[in-house]
């Protein structure tokens, strides 16, 4: 996705050598926040592209052709460049044809204003972006979510158009990077016919990327080769394709291209989406009128692979699973299962001891994608084994309650102000807007140990903490806290934001008493604090002492 201008600048390597003197805003960074968890690991696992062929063109834009640029990746040669023109909506590279549904892939431009997390009464300066989309059945589109999010408005330009059409946000599904969206107007839909789906693809079958890449209007197309079962392909994913359909060799998408990877080991490798992940998208909100997201079992399993571990939970020779470590207090299998339980099959398949269940021929696959397939509300079996019987339970799929969430889903952050204490909850945007998007070695380590291990004990429970203090006379002695977690509020447990905010504008006794982590003690008196809490707005510029969400 390409954007300009107000988000911190990254160097793009454009087709042959280095050009990294062309300097741009490039928003496929926003993929790193839109999908924490869900990414595969980039810096701890070693990616070596494929000696394959590869080709990135230009195609032919209203009759007219372009320079398009072959790739050829070495294992020891830079990338060359030599030029070749491809007729309209029909390409061969390296002996693979594909018919390319052109028409349907649309450019997406969007204006965002994202939030301040640190000052969450504020939001940052609004920026633009351009990405890629397709046009798929029922008068829809699809993007990525990252293209759209925190959209205050959404264009759209069809391939050889000169207008760009307004466009409404269906749906956005963070957790997997997809977004979906329509256009009112009639006339955007003419002579567009819906791109189709294919399978997914195998290892080494061909993939062509579209979209429009950064520096014009024309369409790129880049092809490459799958060749890890994540859907990791050599095909670059350039900025502003992010959105952009994955064609196999017969012309059906098999995915949406949302991330690269620019590694000084790995370079032009691409992640594209694959077809399960958006038809249960597209399902899901055909289903329910919206994005409800992908159930989640909300246990920590451990494998099996050991021999003793398994005779100690008294486990058959012939007998395969994982075990149950813990479970999520908000997860409805908290009711159903119990820890040192050894799930043995869902839903009829056998798990096996290092987690993963068959897939296809000769391939296996995580257990936690047969759970990824259903959907919220649907039932599944579990067959579990403990203490040595064999037990079924016909269980309600749901998704859970994260201490520290991933995401916000679009809502401005929360926020509550006394005597100058900032007091908000904890995200993981609100960490990555704190400590950038190396957080996870940055922050805290208590905030971190809380983000990795510390589960929510109710569907509303938040990690409430003092995000920082505006300096006033009455704040004197507590300038230097910040994010500390607040425990409690004269002696009663601060269960969220919303909470202390109420208790705090409810108290009548003489002083606010609220304990920190690390055993500190913030004491203020309650008239005093209450009655300099408008100057300090004032002072700061803030609208208001409490965010919109914690007055109703």
């Amino acid at each position: 996705m390409d954007s300009q201008a107000t988000e911190p600048a990254t160097t793009f390597s454009a087709t042959v050598n280095d050009y990294s003197n062309i300097k741009m805003i490039n928003a496929d960074l926003l993929a790193e926040e839109a999908c924490v968890g869900t990414h595969p690991d980039k810096a701890d696992k070693a990616v070596v592209a494929s000696p394959v062929g590869k080709t990135s063109r230009m195609v032919q834009n209203n009759g007219e052709y372009a320079v398009v640029a072959s790739l050829a990746v070495d294992a020891a040669a830079r990338n060359t460049l030599a030029a070749e023109s491809t007729p309209r909506g029909r390409g061969e590279v390296d002996g693979v044809k594909a018919v390319l549904s052109m028409d349907a892939v649309v450019r997406v431009f969007c204006v965002h204003t994202k939030p301040n997390f640190s000052l969450p009464w504020q939001r940052k300066r609004q920026f633009s972006s351009s990405s890629s989309g397709f046009v798929i059945a029922g008068r829809r589109i699809l993007t990525n979510a990252h293209s759209v999010d925190y959209h205050t408005q959404v264009k759209l330009k069809k391939r050889g158009s000169d207008t760009k059409y307004l466009a409404t946000v269906l749906a956005i599904g963070t957790e997997c990077d997809i977004a979906m969206l329509t256009v009112k107007d009639d006339e955007f839909w003419e002579g567009i016919s819906p791109v189709e789906f294919g399978s997914l693809p195998a290892l080494q079958d061909a993939v062509t990327v579209v979209g429009y890449p950064i520096g014009g209007d024309t369409i790129s197309v880049t092809s490459g080769f799958i060749f890890e079962l994540n859907l990791q392909t050599d095909a670059a994913i350039n900025s502003g394709n992010s959105g952009g359909p994955a064609f196999n060799d017969k012309g059906h998408c098999v995915g949406i291209a949302f991330q690269s990877l620019k590694h000084e080991i790995a370079d032009n490798i691409g992640y594209v989406i694959p077809t399960p992940v958006v038809m249960h998208f597209i399902q899901d909100y055909e289903r329910n009128g919206e994005y409800t997201g992908f159930p989640t079992l909300g246990v920590d399993l451990q494998k099996m692979e050991n021999p003793d571990l398994r005779m100690a939970m008294g486990m058959a020779s012939d007998q395969k699973g994982v075990r149950v470590r813990r479970i999520e207090p908000t997860s409805p299998l908290s009711q159903v299962l119990k820890p040192s339980d050894v799930i043995l099959s869902f839903d009829g398949i056998d798990v096996a001891n290092d987690e993963t269940v068959p897939f296809r021929h000769g391939e296996r696959i995580g257990f936690s994608y047969l759970v990824s397939q259903k959907y919220t509300g649907e039932n599944a079996v579990v067959k579990v084994l403990r203490d040595s019987e064999i037990l079924e339970f016909n269980i309600k799929l749901a998704t859970y309650k994260r201490l520290i969430p991933a995401h916000i889903k679009g809502r401005p952050p929360s926020y509550y102000i006394i005597a100058g204490f900032v007091f908000t909850m904890v995200s993981v945007p609100y960490l990555r807007s704190e400590y950038g998007k190396d957080y996870e070695c940055d922050a805290p380590v208590k905030l971190l140990d809380k983000h990795l291990h510390a589960m929510a004990q109710s569907d509303d429970e938040e990690l409430v903490v003092v995000s920082q203090v505006l300096v006033a006379d009455i704040n004197i002695g507590y300038e230097n806290i910040v994010n500390t977690q607040v425990l409690a509020f004269n002696g009663k447990p601060v269960k969220n934001l919303k909470s202390l905010c109420n208790m705090v504008e409810n108290c009548d006794d003489e002083f606010l008493k609220f304990e920190l982590e690390y055993q500190q003690l913030v004491v203020l008196q309650t008239k005093t604090a209450k009655a300099a809490t408008p100057d300090i707005l004032t002072t700061h510029c803030i609208p208001s002492a409490m965010s919109g969400d914690l007055k109703t």
